[in-house]
């Protein structure tokens, strides 16, 4: 925690903060931030230098603030995924997923929001940033989160947003279409559905609500599966009203004329992009067996990454041993519980070697 100095104004309810983010630290296997660990190809990175220096021979003018190309092609995207037939009305990008939520939060937190704890931590943080009231609420002992659960803390705390990560970020669990549908026919407010990790999933995406359910906002990422994590593009999927609710807060041509050019190349690319998806599903399952094999508990993912436990040192201990030997993966703050991202075929191996000698310590 930081030692503000007496002169700084900073609000009260932001003194006790620490700024979020995972340790940038030097290692051979960096597998704590659930990126795509494979690069784009030398022709995707072509055609972005292309469009780039396209972009580059008007920078002296601003941008589309509008992104209507990227959101065009962001609506195709999603229609083929899911069969929909959204248009760029349904569309807000913005920088990064992040941005989606902090924005959600200024147009429509009127009052309290309600997520599921253990979830994406960023959720809260940007309520409290916002001065909105975050309310906690809870999964089952297993971090699965149970419609009808849901459905109570929700009538108990009458939220405007209410929160529902899936795949939930860090425990891997995802929640059916049905239930979601149950959840979204009992929320008097907006449901955001934080898809950030969906094609990682079998289960059918949460826009598919929309049309029935105009209460119901998706959040999606090019970010995870899309191998895209530093062009930070994220966007919504949402009923018309909902987007237009977005421009009155956002500032004003917050996506650079590069971004929406790199974004939109990436987009004619999303076959190659989202080819590794299957490779990593089934490296998913491959270190499941390894953990499992280990004498580890692993909770059930959905995702590209796992949540396991069973170790005999604290957190805090494995993950330095785990560092020691240039292996890099998440302590999530939850007590007895390690997150790892699925890399790369030699950072898995790298992982499970040291993990098994890390583990070996402890007899």
């Amino acid at each position: 925690m930081n030692s503000w100095p007496t002169w700084l104004p900073l609000r009260e309810n932001l003194r006790e903060l620490s700024a979020y983010g995972a340790p940038q630290i030097p290692a051979s296997a960096v597998m704590n931030t659930n990126e795509n660990p494979y690069a784009p190809s030398e022709e995707l990175a072509e055609a972005i230098s292309e469009r780039i220096k396209e972009a580059s021979l008007h920078l002296n003018r601003y941008p589309d603030r509008d992104a209507n190309t990227l959101r065009n092609k962001l609506a195709t995207f999603i229609n083929g995924l899911s069969g929909t037939n959204f248009t760029s009305e349904n569309i807000w990008a913005a920088n990064g997923s992040n941005e989606i939520i902090q924005s959600i939060f200024l147009a429509f937190g009127s009052g309290a929001a309600l997520g599921f704890t253990p979830s994406y931590s960023m959720h809260p943080l940007i309520a409290k940033v916002a001065q909105v009231q975050w309310a906690v609420g809870t999964r089952a002992a297993d971090f699965s989160l149970d419609a009808t659960s849901a459905i109570a803390q929700i009538v108990e705390t009458r939220p405007v947003l209410t929160f529902v990560t899936t795949p939930n970020n860090p425990t891997g669990s995802a929640v059916s279409l049905a239930d979601l549908e149950k959840i979204a026919q009992n929320c008097d407010g907006l449901l955001i559905v934080d898809e950030a990790y969906a094609e990682f999933s079998d289960e059918i995406s949460a826009v598919t609500l929309i049309n029935r359910y105009p209460n119901v906002v998706v959040i999606r990422t090019m970010s995870k599966a899309f191998a895209f994590a530093g062009a930070r593009v994220g966007y919504l999927v949402a009923h018309p009203a909902v987007v237009q609710s977005m421009f009155l807060v956002r500032l004003p041509y917050h996506l650079s004329a590069l971004t929406q050019a790199a974004a939109e190349v990436a987009l004619d690319f999303s076959d190659e992009l989202l080819g590794t998806v299957a490779t990593l599903r089934k490296d998913r399952e491959k270190m499941r067996s390894e953990l499992h094999n280990l004498g580890l508990v692993v909770l059930p993912s959905s995702s590209n990454f796992l949540l396991f436990s069973g170790f005999k040192q604290s957190s805090a201990q494995l993950w330095q041993r785990l560092l020691d030997r240039g292996v890099l993966i998440r302590d999530v703050g939850l007590l007895g519980y390690l997150r790892v991202t699925i890399g790369n075929e030699a950072e898995n191996k790298k992982f499970i070697e040291s993990l098994t000698a890390c583990l070996g310590e402890e007899q």
